[in-house]
């Protein structure tokens, strides 16, 4: 901004002189060196004319000056402030004859201005230009065509460019100024427009109203229009008075820049009626295997937070990010020596709130993040739903999270992120999917998604976990899972960077209707249930490892399931039993209750079907009689007066659950 106000001085003092010599005729030798003095002598900078200048009297007096160079003396290495291909200025004979020049075009051919980039404040020693506004010159229109503004850090090896700028400034009779430009910043447009009517000079500490209208896609969320008071105290630039639109909401407050030095201080105040952005992209997962990583890998460039600072406060009554809407919303956020810290406080979001602090720092190659963040009675769905597309949960959710992590990349944020998180999910519902249907499906085959259906769901009176993240891994020991037909608790890892997840669960199943604390209470399955891979499709089976651990225990808690799954006698047990054998590799049969899946089965064929003949003698077995069996190695009970005596202990060819001959065949099938 200062290259620019130095390089408007120069410009007024090269008409001034242009104006005096063409009308005594110098030649245009001595007129170079004559504005280079000029200039020098008003601002400070060094200006040097490498083209020459050329002059025409007629039929109007123009003066044309080519390769136009403006350089900082006091710096070290040498830098441009302002160069241009040439410029051009158009004067009127008339204005000349009266000692008032009138400047009716002055056009500016592909100017290129250098703005450094700082990291620290420090206050510009070089004198302030000098205003042209004792000369007596006028200025009817200024041109700008394919001009180049490049803001640099040498250390940094930071270089940002607007391009291809085109400015056009008309000054009225009635004092009245219109500034319209267009230019790019990388692939994005930006278009600019401003009218106010200046007062009379000198500008300093005058209230000058203004239209500003600015469409940049790539910086605002939606074209803005505002009217505001400027005001010029010294280096500041002040913005009272600010009310206008972004998009099709209005904001009101104020905002100003202080100029001292290199590195601008932004001040501002903004209260907004509705702020609509949009939200995080998504990648496209087309024809892309399930659990494979989807970061993107591109480059999250934060450099430029390292060379402004701010003092900021937000505040709108609605908040819609993508499909999500929250309100009221207030953000207090600083920026200071590239490190940005924002504060979220009483977020209204879906029924409850949110108060959360989000810290950047921006002063390495690597930024590094750090969030905290509390809910409280949010309904869980919508937020979900909108800002992660998972549409599975509802509930009353509460939830203390606290992350951080470093990186350049979406992939390498997630990659790198650490911290923990609590979540709490309450009076709500497991939506498609009805989990103790799911588990009952065990017994017959091994399960491959979520067995998703827009019919079913889960009632649930409470789902919770705390999890510990570390490298993108959340590893949680305490799930737990509370509702009318089934609890559930469990311990796992969800794999953020591959989209994985892998759990060990136990379930309780109800095995009748009258919900649970009646009658049937929950029974276990007897056997951990694993649920590995994509977390979009998962594969579900029973853990063999804990089946073998403890056989007899399975028998029993699968006939105990078998009174609930297959009727109160036990009807259709001998199917159920079946389908257990070929779920361990055995090969369905028409009529049979559930259908093997034998693909990927290690054991297959026959060997699974004796499996199940096993497992079927085993609980016909226990099925015989609830009294307690006579150990191995002593008599049978007497019998009891007017009782027939007991049946006589099974053969050791018989298989009952504490059979060692059934034992021993598990062992040797399992390599046990």
């Amino acid at each position: 901004m200062r290259a620019l106000k130095l390089a408007g001085a120069a410009i007024a003092a090269v008409v001034v002189v242009i104006a005096v010599l063409a009308l005594i005729g110098i030649p245009s030798g001595f007129l170079t060196s004559a504005i280079a003095e000029r200039v020098e002598r008003g601002t400070g900078y060094k200006l040097a004319i490498n083209g020459g200048a050329s002059i025409a009297l007629w039929p109007t007096v123009s003066v044309t000056l080519r390769g136009v160079v403006l350089q900082d003396p006091a710096e070290r290495e040498a830098n441009n402030r302002f160069a241009a291909d040439s410029v051009e200025a158009g004067l009127t004979l008339s204005s000349l004859w009266s000692g008032k020049p009138d400047i009716t075009d002055l056009v500016i051919t592909r100017p290129v201005v250098n703005l450094p980039l700082q990291r620290e404040r420090t206050r510009d020693h070089n004198p302030p230009a000098k205003s042209a506004s004792g000369t007596g010159v006028t200025i009817r229109h200024v041109g700008i065509n394919d001009g180049t503004i490049i803001f640099t850090n040498v250390r940094d090896r930071v270089e940002r460019r607007i391009e291809s700028l085109t400015a056009d400034a008309t000054f009225g009779n009635d004092r009245k100024l219109v500034i319209t430009g267009n230019a790019r910043a990388g692939d994005q447009p930006l278009k600019l427009e401003i009218r106010t009517t200046a007062p009379p000079p000198p500008l300093e500490r005058q209230n000058v109203p203004a239209e500003i209208d600015i469409d940049a896609p790539g910086l605002l969320p939606a074209a803005l229009k505002a009217n505001a008071e400027v005001r010029l105290n010294g280096t500041v630039v002040m913005f009272n008075g600010v009310s206008g639109t972004v998009g099709d909401g209005g904001f009101t407050g104020w905002a100003s820049v202080d100029l001292a030095s290199n590195k601008p201080l932004v001040k501002l105040d903004l209260d907004f009626q509705r702020i609509a952005v949009a939200g995080p992209s998504r990648p496209d997962t087309t024809g892309q295997a399930l659990g494979t990583n989807t970061w993107s890998n591109a480059s999250i460039d934060l450099t430029t937070l390292n060379y402004v600072d701010a003092q900021a406060r937000i505040s709108t009554a609605e908040l819609v990010i993508s499909d999500g809407r929250f309100a009221p919303a207030a953000i207090d956020a600083t920026l200071n020596s590239g490190v940005l810290k924002a504060r979220l406080a009483d977020l209204g979001a879906y029924e409850g709130t949110a108060n959360g602090e989000l810290s950047i720092d921006a002063t390495t190659a690597e930024p590094t993040y750090a969030l905290q963040l509390d809910l409280a009675g949010v309904r869980a769905l919508p937020v979900l739903k909108n800002l992660a597309a998972f549409d599975k949960l509802d509930g009353k959710m509460q939830a203390k999270i606290s992350l951080r992590s470093q990186g350049a990349s979406e992939r390498a944020i997630v990659g790198n992120l650490g911290g923990t998180a609590l979540a709490v999910f309450q009076d709500g519902k497991i939506l498609g999917l009805n989990v103790a249907q799911m588990i009952r499906s065990l017994t017959a085959s091994t399960l491959s998604g979520w067995q998703e259906s827009q019919e079913l769901s889960t009632d649930l009176s409470q789902l919770s976990a705390s999890f510990k993240l570390d490298k993108g891994q959340a590893v949680t020991t305490d799930l737990n899972l509370i509702g009318p037909l089934v609890k559930m608790t469990g311990v796992g890892t969800v794999d953020l960077n591959t989209r994985q997840i892998g759990f060990r669960v136990e379930p309780q199943l109800v095995m009748t209707t009258e919900g649970q604390g009646r009658a049937g209470n929950p029974v276990g399955f007897g056997i951990p249930v694993m649920v590995e891979g994509p977390w979009m499709s998962p594969r579900i089976y029973p853990e063999m490892q804990g089946m073998l651990d403890n056989p007899e225990a399975a028998y029993a808690k699968l006939k105990e399931m078998g009174k609930g799954l297959f009727g109160p006698n036990g009807q259709g047990l001998s199917q159920g039993l079946n389908g257990l054998g070929n779920l361990l590799g055995g090969t369905a049969q028409p009529g049979d209750a559930g259908q093997g899946n034998p693909q990927g089965n290690p054991l297959g064929g026959q060997l699974g079907e004796t499996i199940g003949s096993l497992l079927q003698q085993g609980l016909s077995t226990l099925n015989q009689s609830n009294a307690p069996r006579p150990r191995r190695g002593m008599a049978p009970p007497a019998p009891t007066a007017g009782k027939p005596a007991p049946a006589d202990p099974p053969a050791a060819d018989t298989v009952t659950p504490d059979n060692p001959a059934m034992n021993e065949v598990l062992r040797q099938l399992f390599n046990r």
